[in-house]
């Protein structure tokens, strides 16, 4: 039999459970950082985008990042993956300085991300688009191109690779067809498992569920906790509040640019700033009595003044009447 130590050892950690102590306060340090972010701003003329003092994904959890459209969760996402350049900022993955680093720089660290809009290639076959995925493939060289022993054997392994990713997503009966023929869900099923030939570290997927109809949204679901389970970062953004609820571990709420608050899923739900952030500061407050004849009086005058307006003459009469 095995001790009460060994077991333990064995015993999988859940994110939440390591989460559990973290402050629930906007930019908290987390136990175990995969990425780390500080100052970083974006402007667009007088607009700030975004405005991140300080920022940290627990490595191996499914974070969430919300918030109200225009709150700048895509130009974060941009920025963090090298699609985008911040006026100020640096950041990390993995204790590593990727601050300003192009997007395919980027990818080769480990961070994979995909897009609100599928990117597949449609008039190639969804094998095809999957083989696209791998990284340091020995046949994009321009000399070993042209000779097929340097690269078969890899290119086998690729393939092999992208047949059992496309079982997996049950997409396997779909491999021949041409990427554009697939629905939207297909297409984000594509995109994720492509996104997964690249072996990534952690994954930032933009919108994943958008247009996706609720049985394929079920399997999303499922294979993203799966990811997880297999020790994969996953960083997200949703508009589905019930998605978020039933799959996060920890969630991040952005408004005008700023993180407004943080913590478990519950919990964020039911903080103010977070209510206040989609619906308005005080959308639920009653009026006083004070806000209450304010309004009945203006609205007075405004009928007053529709009132006292000259009426306008009929057709075919003068103003004085005659004909």
């Amino acid at each position: 039999m095995s001790t009460d130590g060994d077991s333990s050892s064995t015993t999988p950690v859940r994110p939440a459970d390591v989460l559990r102590d973290v402050p629930h306060v906007p930019g908290s340090p987390k136990p175990d950082p995969i990425l780390v972010a500080d100052n970083i701003t974006r402007r667009f003329g007088g607009l700030v985008a975004v405005d991140v003092e300080h920022i940290e994904v627990q490595r191996g959890a499914i974070t969430a990042l919300i918030g109200p459209n225009g709150a700048g969760k895509t130009t974060l996402f941009n920025i963090l993956t090298g699609f985008d350049k911040p006026n100020t900022g640096e950041w990390t993955f993995e204790g590593q300085q990727i601050s300003g680093l192009p997007a395919y720089r980027v990818a080769r660290t480990g961070m994979i991300r995909t897009f609100q809009l599928t990117r597949a290639l449609p008039r190639l076959s969804v094998l095809d688009n999957m083989r696209l995925g791998a990284r340091d493939q020995r046949g994009e060289n321009a000399w070993r191109a042209l000779v097929r022993g340097t690269w078969r054997g890899q290119e086998e392994e690729v393939t092999a690779r992208a047949d059992e990713l496309l079982r997996r997503f049950k997409l396997d009966g779909l491999r021949d067809d041409f990427a554009g023929s697939l629905s939207g869900g297909q297409r984000k099923l594509l995109e994720l498992a492509r996104s997964l030939m690249a072996e990534p570290t952690m994954l930032m997927l933009d919108e994943p569920m958008a247009g996706v109809n609720p049985a394929l949204t079920q399997s999303l679901l499922t294979h993203v906790r799966q990811l997880r389970d297999e020790g994969l970062t996953v960083l997200f953004v949703e508009h589905d509040m019930d998605m978020v609820r039933d799959i996060s571990d920890w969630v991040i709420v952005m408004a005008e640019g700023r993180i407004v608050a943080e913590g478990p899923p519950r919990d964020v739900m039911a903080n103010p700033a977070v209510i206040d952030a989609y619906l308005g500061s005080h959308h639920d407050a009653p009026l006083t009595e004070a806000e209450e004849q304010e309004q009945l009086a203006a609205a007075g005058e405004e009928i007053e003044a529709e009132l006292s307006k000259p009426a306008k003459p009929a057709r075919g009469t003068t103003e004085k009447g005659s004909p």
